[in-house]
């Protein structure tokens, strides 16, 4: 058995890693565990000033650059890039891009992602929830593919070709509390906000994200929150590093929820009654 405990966390773009889930990595890094990340393109799409730009040839080039320097201040082993594209957001054009994440079959992408599970041998699994966090085509589609590669991680059948068969201990969604999208939706239009356009691009509607999936670990992420900080400020090109007040909706709302992480476990299946855990490795 090996002495050192492992967690990859499998996501779609440059930033997941630090916005989402960045305070769990970062606190497992801290502990001494390897933690790896796969990402599964390089997130072409995302829209940055021209500023950012500057000594980049691309969005992708400066993206990866965002994220090989979140990943060392979050503390993270190594990060793997699949070599999909950026699908964007519904309707939008990339959607047809050839190379588009989800224009590959999800036994395709599941393939890649188990290559790493039998090589890496994780503990822990973590991923989106299957709505992809705020139901972005390659959230979801990254999602589906790594569920199918830790199910069939230990399948000698599947994609022989990536190596001897491996089973991890479990796997987890990164899940977003309705309650809190349930109060912000009622909340910012009291702020002259439409919760039916929120982000970057207006293209957001947070009206449409309430799911109630149920939170099964709940990490406390305050002894790292400053790392995680650091982290999402690598991702400058896309809102990292911008503080906001306490006495602000959004900051007050990041305050509130900026303590913890939490968590869906997918498996081992959750039956009857299941006390909230405070660690991913309590009971698996």
């Amino acid at each position: 058995m090996k002495e050192t405990k492992t967690i990859l966390a499998v996501l779609a773009h440059p930033d997941d890693e630090s916005f989402g889930l960045g305070g769990t990595l970062a606190l497992y890094a801290k502990k001494g565990y390897d933690v790896y990340y796969v990402c599964a393109t390089r997130g072409e799409e995302g829209a940055a000033d021209e500023e950012h730009l500057n000594g980049f040839n691309d969005p992708a080039e400066m993206r990866t650059d965002e994220l090989m320097r979140a990943a060392k201040v979050l503390g993270l082993k190594d990060v793997f890039l699949l070599g999909y594209r950026d699908s964007g957001m519904p309707g939008t054009e990339a959607n047809k891009h050839p190379n588009a994440q989800i224009n590959h079959p999800v036994e395709e992408v599941a393939g890649k992602v188990v290559k790493y599970i039998r090589e890496l041998k994780p503990d822990i699994v973590l991923t989106f929830d299957p709505i992809g966090g705020y139901k972005h085509p390659d959230h979801i589609h990254i999602q589906r593919a790594a569920t199918l590669a830790f199910e069939k991680a230990g399948d000698a059948s599947f994609h022989p070709e990536a190596g001897s068969p491996f089973k991890p201990r479990a796997l987890y969604y990164h899940v977003f509390p309705s309650w809190f999208l349930k109060w912000a939706t009622k909340l910012m239009p009291l702020f002259g906000r439409d919760p039916r356009k929120w982000g970057r691009n207006k293209d957001i509607d947070l009206t449409d994200l309430i799911a109630d999936f149920p939170v099964h670990v709940r990490v406390n992420i305050r002894p790292v929150s400053e790392i995680k900080q650091q982290a999402g400020a690598q991702h400058a090109s896309q809102g990292g590093g911008i503080t906001t007040s306490r006495w602000t909706l959004f900051g007050f709302m990041n305050w509130l929820l900026g303590g913890h992480e939490d968590y869906m476990r997918a498996y081992p299946p959750v039956n009857g009654r299941f006390q909230k855990k405070r660690d991913l490795f309590d009971g698996v």
